[in-house]
């Protein structure tokens, strides 16, 4: 990290959400009731599918692991906002921001092909059902959640190889409330243009070919449903539906933020609030409310944990 003039930039100062006190306090609120509500609902979701038989199938097992990724995802930029919201400096240090900003796009390129492994998935359960055990086999579950925890850390990894091959030797302000390529990139002490260019496509391009590639998939699994019997129809198309809503959730706002050049621009804060804070925590939930097993297999679950403590305090 040293340059010509010796300087070396050993932290960044986070400049935050908003400078407003009223909001600050209004998204502190907000945050820290999806947090004490919706992430323990993630965890419900992990530890149902795990704990009952009926919930094998591979749709489940991927359900289980987004669960797993959006709670994760959602460690790494919210816990410290909330911190900061209560500091008056909000400062992260150079190794800090980096970890961020790695296990930020670790996390995010998983889900994405994650999202595309499921994609994969309800196509050939709807489209090529007389081949559906034989093609999404245990082995083939496990190699394709294989290959896309590798392809979320060969997508992060690139990024910060290109970040930390950059001089930071002025300014050390973020106008962001978290790291974020964009914003680190335009505090970099040199023509940064060939740098954007590569982060774009391997961000941006990457981001907008599996958007539209999962776009066209959907669209060819409910013109298949459309024209099968009634019989499992509903079920079909509110499972596509329900993945057609996480995608836009998703990718709507990481296309606007990664496929454009690194410009600032008023919305960009509140699009990246929503994108690293609100709408991880809510992608499994979303899933949930619209699968009639999950959500029997949640209520007998929790039925039974209440039998067990009532039970307990009897016997006490």
């Amino acid at each position: 990290m040293k340059i010509a003039n010796n300087t070396v930039v050993t932290e960044f100062i986070l400049l935050g959400l908003t400078q407003s006190q009223d909001i600050q306090l209004l998204v502190f609120v907000m945050i820290l009731i999806f947090y004490l509500i919706i992430l323990p609902g993630n965890f419900l979701i992990i530890f149902t599918i795990k704990s009952d038989p009926g919930l094998t199938a591979p749709l489940y097992f991927f359900l289980g692991n987004l669960a797993f990724l959006d709670a994760s995802y959602s460690f790494i930029v919210a816990p410290r906002m909330l911190v900061d919201f209560l500091s008056e400096k909000k400062v992260i240090s150079y190794r800090g921001c980096i970890t961020q900003l790695f296990f930020l796009h670790f996390l995010g390129g998983g889900e994405g092909l994650l999202l595309v492994v499921m994609a994969f998935d309800r196509y050939i359960a709807i489209c090529q059902p007389l081949h559906y055990l034989t093609v999404m086999n245990p082995r083939a579950c496990y190699a394709m959640l294989l290959a896309l925890w590798l392809g979320g850390f060969v997508h992060s990894i690139i990024q910060v190889v290109l970040i930390l091959r950059l001089p930071f030797c002025g300014p050390n302000q973020l106008d962001n409330f978290f790291c974020d390529v964009p914003q680190v990139i335009k505090l970099a002490c040199t023509n940064t243009f060939v740098v954007e260019l590569l982060i774009v496509f391997n961000s941006g391009l990457m981001t907008l070919l599996c958007f539209l590639g999962l776009l066209a998939s959907y669209a060819v699994i409910l013109c298949h449903v459309r024209r099968t019997a009634a019989e499992g129809k509903n079920k079909a198309m509110s499972t596509c539906i329900t993945h057609v809503i996480i995608i836009l959730l998703m990718f709507g706002p990481a296309i606007f933020i990664y496929t454009r050049p690194f410009r600032a621009l008023p919305a960009d804060k509140v699009v990246s609030f929503f994108h690293t804070v609100i709408f991880p925590l809510m992608n499994p939930m979303i899933y949930t409310l619209r699968n009639q097993e999950v959500k029997t297999s949640m209520k007998r679950l929790l039925s039974r944990h209440v039998v067990c403590q009532v039970d307990f305090i009897i016997r006490n």
